[in-house]
């Protein structure tokens, strides 16, 4: 039985990633500072990961899973607080990659600022940096957007909820932007092989290989919810964040070292019926934004 270290463990991607290692057989300490339900079969290590201390020096962990560290102070404060590194995979984005390179982006690329994601790529890449000086060996995982059940973020729950109300749906522009995915439990997935193979690639970008125009992803969203899609387009007099969940970006990674060691991801028909599924159980779990308000003034 492995003994693994997630950090988070109360939301969306860390809660799913802590409940499949429990379902796996692993013994999975969850840190965090304890403001929320926890995963179902770990043990929590109540802490806030800047201010440790010693209250993981009488742990033995055979991996951390770093899924919540965004500074390069994140790491480095739970590195100081840990007696051994094993194996260490460190969530980052795809929003490390400067939105005027070629595309799709490959793992050699020069990483920078994001005009679209700001600060919060540039500290993901100061992490990145930091964390492989430190730990050579460790793991970083570049997906796009993530998505599938136990998702709080109101995106693919945004169209479901347009799907259930029967409404027409609102896209940007002619809806021909592209959009890439990752399903949740391919995270896992990969996770499983790094940890098992111990690929001699460190850096990966992560997601299905094909993209899909948001046109293409609304009517599947609504097909997960039983429903055909009436699509409505808007011009670009209205800013697309008022009444979409995605910003104006559109973007491509390529994932040629994910399909050298996990060739086969879930399809994102699939995949979106597992996510409507879990969220017409679980929908007071999602943060709701106004976007429905935003349409209902605007476009009726």
């Amino acid at each position: 039985m492995k003994n693994i270290l997630i950090t988070g463990g109360t939301v969306f991607v860390s809660r799913y990633i802590a409940e499949y290692y429990v379902n796996k057989g692993y013994n999975v300490s969850v840190l965090n500072r304890g403001f929320h339900a926890q995963p179902k079969g770990t043990t929590l290590i109540k802490a806030d990961r800047l201010q440790l201390g010693d209250q993981l020096v009488n742990y033995q962990f055979d991996a951390i899973l770093d899924i919540t560290a965004y500074t390069k102070e994140d790491v480095k404060c739970l590195l100081n607080a840990v007696k051994d590194v094993k194996d260490y995979v460190f969530l980052s984005s795809s929003a490390v990659y400067p939105e005027t390179l070629r595309q799709p982006f490959t793992e050699e690329q020069k990483v920078g600022r994001n005009r679209y994601w700001g600060d919060y790529g540039v500290n993901k890449y100061e992490a990145e940096q930091f964390l492989l000086e430190s730990v050579p060996q460790a793991y970083i995982l570049r997906p796009p957007y993530i998505y599938g059940p136990m998702n709080n973020i109101y995106r693919e729950a945004f169209v479901f909820d347009c799907a259930r109300q029967d409404r027409p749906f609102y896209l940007p522009n002619d809806g021909s932007m592209q959009l890439q995915f990752f399903y949740i439990e391919d995270l896992c997935r990969f996770i499983d092989i790094l940890l098992e193979k111990h690929p001699s690639e460190h850096i990966f970008n992560l997601g299905n290989e094909t993209g899909i125009t948001v046109r293409e992803w609304v009517t599947m969203c609504y097909q997960a919810a039983g429903k055909e899609a009436e699509l409505m387009n808007v011009t670009a007099e209205h800013d697309q964040r008022n009444y979409f969940s995605f910003n104006n970006y559109e973007y491509k990674l390529d994932v040629t070292k994910q399909n050298k060691w996990m060739p086969e991801t879930k399809p994102l028909k699939e995949g979106l019926v597992e996510a409507y599924s879990w969220y017409i159980d679980h929908c007071g779990e999602v943060n709701h934004k106004p976007y429905l308000k935003y349409i209902d003034e605007n476009f009726k």
